[in-house]
């Protein structure tokens, strides 16, 4: 087994459970710096992309679709667009940093409540129609 294999066997545990990064990185970066704010925002920007990618696969599962990661893709563009606009109307000019870390930030609350609504759903497939 390669040090690729290795790599890929541990990106499936960690996106099997995407909350496991977040504590890791919240715990960790907390007893390190103490700066529990900084931590939290650490924590949420990390495992935005493993919640991304998690929920995509729930939802391909979920509804027998291959457009999980599109969708997702698809309102984070929408979202940011969305956001630049208002924020050009308010202040006469885009921050893009700024609205790249408000989408990514936005993106990981909407994907933990995907996340808590999509795992039943295929827990329940799982445990009721093993076929």
């Amino acid at each position: 087994m390669g040090v690729w294999d290795y790599m890929k066997t541990i990106y499936a545990v960690i996106a099997i459970i995407p909350i496991i990064p977040f504590v890791t990185v919240l715990v960790c970066y907390s007893l390190f710096t103490g700066d529990r704010k900084k931590a939290l925002r650490l924590a949420m920007d990390i495992s935005t992309m493993f919640f991304i990618g998690t929920v995509a696969a729930l939802f391909n599962n979920t509804f027998d679709s291959k457009f999980g990661l599109y969708a997702i893709l698809l309102i984070m563009l929408i979202g940011g667009g969305l956001l630049g606009n208002a924020q050009y109307r308010k202040r006469g000019s885009v921050d893009i940093k700024r609205i790249f870390f408000m989408v990514w930030r936005l993106t990981f609350f909407l994907m933990c409540i995907c996340y808590i609504i999509l795992v039943p759903i295929e827990l329940g497939k799982f445990l009721f129609n093993p076929t």
